[in-house]
């Protein structure tokens, strides 16, 4: 097959489209239509406005209560929690598709280097079984002593069944986990469902173009952490089509829904999370967006370019800034602002407005500024 020759604005615009960042959101879906249609959400334990998966639908729909956030995602059969990108929401739908790395690590057994012994597994489901959902805490302790990685027999156990799929997590307390079993956790006619390891990552690997839009080899396999090897015999199968984009080296694929209409609609103008989707990949966000971004939350302060949690500004269909927030009561602090030219200053204002409010916040603090000179007329649209 001949490939489909696109522009690089051509992929940028398609790639937005495919996240729900251009064109009308769809709110009747709501967070859980953000979820199913971009088929993973990071988690991550930093919060600075807000944790990062509540970010990622508020980015694409606007001010979404938070209340509605966490109805969406915890303490239904509608979603549960695994290792997709990362430690990821999941739709319950990809339940099955998940089975191979279930069946993968099951065949590894002993896992992250962690001994237990299989009395102890089987008590875990017991009381699992006996008393419904629990957190480690609840089953028995999650440490041993008070270091974070000293986990107790019963964490390693509730872990490698989470990881087998013997229990499932649909729900958090306080950030904590709630383990339930997952014959009773997710519905009979997905649990029931084994496909083979080639139809799980063929449908992977076209969920994850679908999300993407327009994407390498790279790209598609680091969606949801797949090996070469793995993505190499599933793409001929996954409906992807062959695509050239100009700029980008080595071949590239794209869903054929992308293709089928030119992209466009309202951009948004909103802050990402460092975890979002559309950026979560430095080497695709640096091709498709030009800007090079890493998180500076484990950097040395004094060593740190734009701040502890910066977030980039999405503006215009373009990724035009980076700004690092923090809450000081109800007021919302932008610590430090980088813009990369000066017209983007009422972006950056739209973004900070939008975000305090979200938040609860009534008032915005400047700190740091790139440009002082942009100060007086960000002050101006921040109090208009």
């Amino acid at each position: 097959m001949t490939a489909i020759s696109l522009s690089a604005d051509q992929a940028r615009l398609i790639a937005l489209r495919a996240q729900g960042l251009l064109g009308a959101p769809d709110r009747r879906a709501g967070v859980r239509g953000v979820l199913r249609h971009l088929g993973a959400v990071q988690l991550d334990t930093i919060s600075v406005l807000a944790r990062s998966h509540e970010l990622v639908p508020y980015a694409r729909l606007g001010a979404v209560g938070r209340a509605a956030v966490d109805r969406a995602y915890w303490g239904s059969q509608a979603t549960f929690e695994y290792w997709s990108h990362a430690a990821c929401i999941l739709p319950v739908e990809e339940w099955p598709l998940f089975a191979f790395r279930r069946r993968a690590y099951r065949a590894r057994g002993n896992l992250w280097g962690h001994q237990v012994s299989a009395a102890t597994y089987r008590q875990v489901l017991d009381k699992l079984r006996a008393e419904g959902p629990l957190t480690s805490t609840e089953l028995g302790g999650a440490k041993r002593t008070a270091e974070w990685w000293d986990w107790s027999d019963t964490k390693i156990a509730v872990e490698r069944a989470l990881s087998f799929g013997d229990v499932v997590c649909t729900e958090r307390r306080s950030w904590k986990r709630v383990y339930r079993l997952a014959e009773q956790a997710i519905p009979e006619a997905l649990y029931g469902q084994e496909p083979s390891d080639a139809e799980c990552l063929r449908r992977l690997v076209a969920q994850a173009g679908a999300a993407l839009g327009v994407a390498t080899r790279a790209d598609l396999m680091d969606y949801h952490r797949l090996k070469a090897a793995q993505f190499d015999a599933a793409v001929a199968e996954s409906g992807l089509v062959p695509v050239e984009v100009a700029g980008w080296s080595g071949p590239a694929w794209a869903d054929p829904a992308a293709l089928a209409s030119a992209p466009r609609g309202r951009h948004r103008t909103t802050l990402l999370s460092p975890f979002d989707s559309l950026v979560w990949d430095r080497a695709r966000t640096e091709r498709i967006f030009g800007m090079t971004h890493r998180l500076e939350a484990y950097t040395p302060k004094h060593k740190r370019v734009h701040g502890y949690f910066a977030m980039p500004l999405l503006a215009q269909g373009r990724l035009v800034g980076r700004i690092d927030p923090a809450r000081e009561g109800r007021t919302l602090v932008a610590r430090q602002i980088s813009l990369d030219a000066p017209k983007y200053v009422e972006a950056a204002a739209t973004a900070l407005r939008e975000a305090a409010e979200w938040v609860g916040c009534d008032a915005v603090r400047v700190e740091a500024l790139g440009d002082e000179r942009l100060r007086p007329a960000l002050r101006s649209l921040l109090d208009g």
